[in-house]
């Protein structure tokens, strides 16, 4: 079986500690390829190469920095076709999707870092005290350590590095130890065109990321992960005080008032909840419907979710694939065993490993009520559940009543319900009738227990940097 390699200090290496793990093909549930089992001397490896390329990328002027990061971007581009195969491989992704959706997307946000890294702005200098003159310096934080997640391992990547790399931090990014196959690919496109050792990828499971956030290097920590994995992290960065930037969870509430076409809502919910086979934190999972027009919404959303196919990335009719593993599997199977006998499963409900992959059907949940697990916690797999409500406010009321903050969807052509509600509600992000829609300038950032930080945008090379000012004592004419 193939052997995938760690990168570090622009080279492909075998890991030190001389162990390996199996990465699983989802979609048959058998190993196609052997990953690093990155122990304590890859990862001081990995932080004493970053740490020796800091002294001299971190005096890169951001057009040098562009020029590279767009170059970067150009050489995967020009590798699309094995990039698709590769993440289709290990994620068992439709083609279609990564193809046309999801690794566009990934070079499209790549090059904003790259634009971006020449437009950083601050406070203006000045004599805020007579006599002194002030300017204020954006400077890199140093070395970071970067952990990305399992549900778009090289778009969620490119969000980690992209901007790191654009303020001027040397990096150590650890992928999903489910899905590596991308990010070490890149690494090696990366690595002919960086300087040795400002980008570093080393594979591992969670306690190569335990080592990663514990190591006394990294100045930043941030990951993409779940709630647990961020509280853990937390704890373990503040030992020596880190920086932490996290995304993590996600429950994201969709109201849906009286005044909307409700099969077309239904049909752009049911593709927003089901996409990516609902391995997505931002997924349209949790929907709140107006009274007057529940029932119809839910015949409209159950016949979306009869029309939606699944399968391997070989079938063209398959709107998603499998989920992650065996494990996110059990998982997704675990709320349906624990389901109360008030809810009611209106179509799908069941996993399907026909061929050992791990496939779960298109699922809608309806009779759901606020303090159930299934709307408490992220299930992360094609789930949709229904509640009803009765006025704006108990929507709002319902729809805030989680412990994460990630985002939401609004569906009305009700302007000022749009303001009203907009405003209210208590997540990063809100969509009005759309949802799972990404633009590149504007942010994704979450509240409460979906973290705190920023990707994506110009808020997320500022986080990869600190304020320095600088006052001077000017002479009188």
């Amino acid at each position: 079986m193939d052997r995938l390699q760690n990168f570090i200090d622009g080279k492909a290496v075998e890991p030190l500690s001389g162990e390996y793990t199996d990465v699983i093909d989802p979609t048959t549930g058998e190993a196609f390829v052997q990953a690093p089992l990155s122990g304590q001397a890859d990862v001081d490896a990995a932080f004493r190469s970053a740490a020796r390329a800091f002294t001299t990328w971190k005096r890169s002027t951001p057009g040098e920095r562009s020029l590279l990061l767009f170059r970067i971007a150009d050489a995967l581009e020009a590798r699309k076709d094995e990039f698709v195969e590769a993440e289709c491989r290990n994620t068992g992704k439709p083609v279609a999707f990564v193809r046309d959706a999801e690794f566009p997307g990934t070079i499209e946000h790549l090059r904003f870092y790259a634009a971006a890294a020449r437009d950083l702005r601050g406070l203006a200098g000045g004599q805020f005290l007579s006599g002194f003159e002030s300017t204020v310096r954006r400077e890199p934080v140093g070395v970071c350590g970067l952990v990305s997640p399992w549900n778009y391992p090289l778009n969620m990547a490119v969000w980690k590095f992209g901007p790191a790399l654009a303020a001027g931090n040397t990096v150590v990014l650890k992928p999903s130890d489910t899905t590596p196959v991308t990010s070490l690919l890149a690494a090696g496109i990366i690595g002919e065109i960086l300087p040795p050792g400002v980008l570093n990828v080393i594979a591992g499971t969670r306690e190569t990321g335990r080592l990663i956030v514990a190591h006394p290097t990294p100045e930043l920590i941030s990951i993409t992960g779940s709630e647990r994995a961020g509280i853990e992290v937390s704890a373990a960065a503040a030992a020596d005080l880190k920086r932490v930037s996290l995304e993590l969870g996600g429950k994201a509430p969709v109201l849906v008032f009286e005044d909307v076409d409700v099969r077309r809502a239904a049909e752009a919910i049911a593709g927003a909840g089901f996409l990516n086979a609902g391995q997505d934190c931002e997924a349209a999972c949790r929907v709140l419907v107006a009274d007057v027009v529940h029932d119809a919404f839910v015949d409209a959303l159950v016949d979306a979710a009869k029309s939606t196919a699944y399968g391997p990335p070989s079938d063209p009719d398959a709107t998603y694939g499998p989920l992650n593993s065996e494990a996110q599997l059990t998982k997704v199977e675990s709320f349906f065993t624990d389901l109360p006998a008030h809810a009611t499963v209106l179509t799908g409900g069941k996993a399907d490993r026909a061929g050992g992959g791990y496939y779960f059907e298109p699922t809608v949940v309806a009779d759901v009520q606020q303090h159930d697990r299934i709307v408490q916690e992220e299930v992360f797999g094609p789930v949709i559940t229904v509640q009803r409500f009765s006025s704006e406010d108990e929507a709002v009321a319902l729809a805030n009543d989680v412990r994460f903050g990630l985002a939401a969807g609004l569906w009305t052509t009700n302007h000022d319900r749009v303001l009203r509600v907009g405003a209210d509600l208590d997540f990063g992000k809100v969509w009005v009738n759309c949802h799972l829609e990404v633009a590149a300038e504007m942010p994704n950032t979450g509240y409460k227990h979906s973290g705190h930080g920023n990707d994506l945008s110009v808020l997320a090379i500022e986080e990869y940097t600190r304020v320095k000012h600088v006052m001077s004592a000017v002479a009188p004419a």
